[in-house]
């Protein structure tokens, strides 16, 4: 298969440098890049979530450029135009575990002639990317920010036999059995026929993303998080169904019915077509199973007995975190905030809700979000 070609720069705002990295931990990475001209500049690596791209920063890049810094942002491993991972549904499943993540960080890092990076900043699922980053290698990983996803810290290890409590009730055996039948999405995205949900559903790619990108962001209004009393299959039906999907649908089925008018994408400004295009093509030539592979590593628990070896270990290097105001990410996860402000990062200096705001905030308000981040990496807290 002939090499892929770095993204056009039309597709880029005028500053931001497509192009890639070779020999990886194994992979030939693709990386967005901005404030290159001067290679003394202090590195900041920046790690998207699903289904994103590098391209998922293009709207701060510059102005973290701006303020001094050298920017890039990698496809992570099984995405965009990053090549040679394993595409299989029963491919190897191993490589896509959070420590093998934050090895490819490492190694980007380590190629592009840097001993440390003066920040890691990770959206979605590159949050606890970014998360393990800084607390594996705090000598590289000089801060973090997190976004849209706490970091609750890492598993505890399994209490003695003679400790353990009766078994939980079976969270998705509770949700199927609810008067609406449910299912959980990670779970749903763990299964063999969800790649093929997406990548072959009957709107297109392109139609499915911009339903999926509109119904988690602040244009939809229905996006009002509050604080869930538990994990349980009563309290987590009441989330939308992109995250407690009905039992009997895929995603793309799920969101179909969210798609907004014609109107209202051409009023998207965060968002055009033309951006649009960018994930539709990628996505339509990748399809989803790289991403998909990150959480069936969670739901099968392929990396949790290694990750119990850093068990009541912190992020002890300054954090923040960011996220929508209209974001369920953050409270998707019962008392999984609360846990990173209060033990999982002990330098947090700052947790910031974003007005007018929902999943992909650092794309909804980029003026916004770029303020706090560069406030930062300046050494404050981000309230400017």
């Amino acid at each position: 298969m002939a090499e892929l070609s770095p993204l056009a720069s039309d597709s880029l705002p005028r500053g931001i440098n497509s192009r890639f990295v070779d020999g990886i931990n194994g992979l030939r990475m693709h990386v967005l890049e901005a404030g290159f001209e001067n290679p003394d500049r202090p590195l900041v690596l920046l790690l998207h979530g699903f289904p994103e791209l590098a391209y998922s920063w293009r709207k701060v890049m510059l102005p973290i450029a701006a303020a001094g810094f050298h920017v890039i942002a990698p496809d992570q491993r099984g995405y965009g135009r990053t090549t040679d991972w394993d595409p299989e549904y029963e491919g190897d499943l191993r490589s896509f575990r959070f420590l093998n993540l934050a090895r490819d960080a490492l190694g980007l890092v380590a190629a592009l002639g840097r001993r440390e990076v003066a920040a890691v900043i990770g959206h979605d699922f590159g949050s606890p990317v970014a998360a393990w980053c800084a607390l594996v290698r705090p000598d590289v990983f000089r801060s973090v920010a997190l976004m849209s996803a706490p970091f609750a810290g890492p598993p505890s290890l399994p209490k003695p036999f003679s400790a353990r409590t009766a078994p939980k009730p079976d969270l998705h055996e509770a949700l199927a059995k609810l008067p609406r039948p449910r299912k959980h999405y990670q779970w749903y995205y763990s299964t063999r026929g969800a790649n093929a949900d997406m990548r072959d559903c009957p709107q297109g790619v392109h139609a499915f993303l911009r339903a999926y990108y509109h119904y988690k962001s602040a244009d939809w209004s229905g996006n009002k998080p509050f604080k869930l009393d538990g994990f349980t299959a009563d309290e987590l039906a009441k989330m939308p169904s992109y995250y407690i999907m009905d039992l009997d649908k895929g995603m793309a089925e799920t969101v179909a019915p969210f798609m907004p008018s014609a109107q209202e994408i051409a009023a998207c400004k965060w968002l055009t077509e033309k951006e649009l295009a960018v994930y539709s093509g990628e996505y339509a030539r990748t399809g989803f199973q790289g991403g998909l592979q990150w959480y069936r590593c969670r739901t099968e628990g392929v990396d949790t007995a290694e990750l119990e070896l850093f068990s009541g270990r912190a992020i002890d290097v300054p954090s923040i975190f960011i996220a929508g105001k209209s974001d369920w990410g953050y409270a998707q996860v019962p008392g999984a905030l609360e846990a990173m402000q209060e033990r999982a990062c002990t330098r947090m200096l700052g947790c910031h809700l974003v007005d007018n705001a929902g999943h992909w905030v650092q794309q909804e308000q980029p003026e916004k979000v770029s303020k706090i981040l560069v406030e930062f990496l300046r050494g404050g807290s981000g309230a400017g």
